[in-house]
């Protein structure tokens, strides 16, 4: 198994699936990508979940587990997020590869606009995409930037732990759920306790998690989190449609002063399989984009701040920075055009993204 999962960290893989009654197969530039020919028993996929499975207490209770989450490491090769599920009664295991190394802004090709939102002071910044997008990297790019930058302390709260940062200027505090803390709401409360600068959360996926890193935003901290959405446009709706009824008027004021920047991608096929580029859609909060965020009927106006701004903010659309991988050879004009197609579209005729915006 040790040599299989080597072997697929380093041909590129972003993912690998095991399961009964399949072969070894593993996600590498997108496509998901047979590494065996020998299909797996159940008692050997059994046997793998149970050395993936670092706890004694779930180990015991194996045969009752449905959906479980833990993170597993490899000396020399890398750490890895899995997934232990059953499917027809058998067991099944997704690993997320997470390498040792953690990225840097540059490495992953990210705009240098990121730089400056990570050195921000406070504010609720945060970073969407489907999954498999790169979200995790994008976050561990920006908490390393803090790390190598500035003199800070940064809480991270995930589920589970991915990145390992060492303390170098900064300290870094990471505590995973179900282990250090109870729930991400429950750790963050306690990571305002904890003299932190900076707080980063795992995915936000409820309106009692959304509430509280806007309140921890608001108390003067930088909160970068992360949540499932496919671009701007959606993770604003999202965000607003989370809030209760009765609070969606004064929510939408709270979010719109303390959004500092949002920042949404898709990873895209390199032309000739060369690997994946992330196309980036990024929204600075500016002044007239809260005043756009307080309207509810003005969401839609955010796309064209987002093209206007991209000289003197940084900030840019979907539409911008797919034309720009195009025009530099780095992904097909049909790519760009399905890229698209996964976007919120305009809320009236007429192109899509900053051509709209900018007509």
């Amino acid at each position: 198994m040790e040599k299989i999962i080597k072997a697929a960290v380093e041909r590129g893989a972003s993912d690998l699936h095991i399961k009964a009654g399949d072969v070894f197969r593993a996600r590498i530039n997108g496509k998901l990508v047979a590494l065996t020919k020998q299909r797996l028993t159940p008692d050997q996929t059994r046997a793998i979940a149970m050395k993936l499975i670092s706890s004694d207490e779930d180990r015991a209770r194996i045969e009752r587990l449905r959906d479980f989450d833990c993170s597993w490491g490899m000396p020399g090769v890398g750490r890895f997020r899995v997934n232990v599920l059953r499917q027809r009664s058998s067991f099944m295991i997704v690993m997320r590869v997470i390498p040792f190394t953690v990225p840097t802004i540059e490495s992953l090709r990210l705009p240098d606009t990121l730089t400056q939102v990570a050195e921000s002071e406070r504010g609720l910044v945060l970073v969407t995409g489907v999954s498999g997008s790169g979200k995790s990297s994008t976050v561990a790019a920006m908490v390393h930037h803090i790390n190598r930058t500035q003199h800070k302390h940064v809480v991270t709260i995930e589920n589970p732990i991915e990145f390992l940062h060492r303390d170098l200027s900064c300290s870094i505090t990471q505590r995973e759920v179900g282990v250090d803390t109870e729930s991400l709401v429950v750790g963050l409360r306690a990571a305002l306790r904890q003299d932190p600068d900076v707080v980063v959360l795992g995915e936000m996926a409820d309106a009692e998690a959304i509430d509280t890193a806007i309140k921890a935003a608001e108390t003067g901290h930088l909160v970068i989190a992360t949540m499932p959405t496919a671009d701007v446009v959606a993770t604003v709706e999202r965000v607003i449609a989370a809030l209760p009824a009765e609070e969606r008027e004064v929510g939408r004021m709270r979010f719109a002063e303390a959004l500092r920047a949002i920042v949404s991608q898709q990873l895209l096929p390199e032309k000739k399989d060369k690997g994946r580029v992330p196309a980036v859609e990024l929204l600075i909060a500016t002044p007239a984009v809260r005043d756009i965020l307080r309207d509810g009927g003005r969401t839609a106006d955010v796309r064209k701040h987002m093209a206007d701004g991209r000289k003197q903010q940084g900030s840019q659309t979907y539409q911008q920075h797919l034309d720009e991988l195009v025009e530099g050879n780095l992904i097909t004009s049909d790519t760009a055009t399905a890229a698209l197609a996964l976007t919120t579209p305009p809320a009236s005729g007429g192109k899509r993204g900053g051509k709209q915006a900018s007509g």
